[in-house]
């Protein structure tokens, strides 16, 4: 009897022992994991990006260890997209001052030359001038303002069924006046029945703005032409002038921001345009290229999904 009250107070004893010795390593695990947790939350804040696979996956802090680097690698992801959008935005700010030095100097020299000018005939050259540098102005600013809001999601992309010729329409409209003044011919080929997904206002534009390159580099009683075809995927609208063609070591660079080619700085635009046009169809899942031979004039191909 005695022998089995005795091993029954030290099998107690041993649960007892147990049982601290379990509530020891509990107490242990809990300020380790606090620790630990306190040691990357620190990290965190000060920047750091945490190491992976550091420790165990199979244990509490080790599941909790993982979704910390993933916070972590989205932070810094995060991070870089604002170091990025923040460099973008200095090289925007100084293009654009870049941009504007010219038509504002020559606004203050046309100023200047009309307060000593009697001549009536003289004058109304400068104020020409001076109109046609204020459009200049006006159309780069106008230009900033649309980038800067689609880049920031400022202005969404709204996409319905809409008829292509529609969109057509508008584009065309807006580059008539000045295709007619060098008496260019405008020739469009689609299926007026022909419907299509995409957001029109924004299409028109990116539209018009390769018209407008077409009809500024293309010499006076030349052609545009204009076709749409669709096909399993994509429904591709191609734009073909018979201007002076693009070389093909710059084809690659045209789609740039404030790019224009060294032959051209007489002409007028800032180069914008292309780059808006990328923007807009980029924007809609599709995509711009170009072929182009020097003396042989462009082809645009303008691709949007069905």
């Amino acid at each position: 009897m005695e022998i089995i009250c005795i091993l029954i107070i030290l099998l107690l004893m041993g649960i007892i022992c147990c049982l601290l010795w379990k509530n020891h390593c509990l107490k242990r695990d809990i300020y380790d994991f606090t620790e630990k947790l306190e040691i990357s939350l620190k990290e965190l804040l000060d920047g750091k990006n945490l190491k992976k696979a550091v420790y165990r996956q199979d244990d509490l802090w080790g599941k909790v260890y993982d979704k910390l680097c993933r916070i972590s690698d989205m932070y810094t992801h995060r991070n870089q997209e604002l170091y990025e959008e923040k460099g973008n935005l200095k090289e925007l700010v100084s293009d654009t001052s870049h941009q504007m030095k010219t038509p504002l100097a020559n606004i203050k020299l046309y100023q200047e030359l009309l307060l000593d000018e009697t001549n009536t005939s003289e004058s109304a050259e400068y104020l020409t001038r001076m109109s046609k540098q204020v459009d200049k102005l006006d159309f780069l600013l106008q230009s900033m303002v649309k980038i800067s809001r689609l880049e920031t999601g400022t202005i969404k992309i709204k996409k319905s069924e809409y008829p292509v010729a529609e969109t057509l329409a508008l584009a065309i409209g807006a580059v008539v006046p000045k295709a007619d003044q060098k008496n260019i011919q405008i020739h469009v080929a689609y299926d007026e029945t022909l419907r299509l997904e995409h957001d029109k206002k924004w299409t028109a534009e990116a539209i018009f703005n390769v018209l407008d390159n077409a009809v500024k580099y293309t010499s006076k009683n030349g052609k545009i032409y204009i076709s749409v075809c669709q096909g399993e995927i994509f429904t591709k609208i191609s734009i073909t002038d018979t201007g002076r063609g693009i070389p093909l070591e710059r084809q690659g660079t045209i789609f740039n921001r404030f790019y224009r080619e060294p032959e051209i700085h007489d002409t007028e635009g800032v180069g914008l345009g292309l780059y808006l046009t990328r923007k807009i169809i980029s924007m809609q899942n599709g995509y711009i290229k170009v072929e182009s031979e020097t003396g042989k004039g462009s082809i645009f191909h303008i691709c949007l999904p069905n």
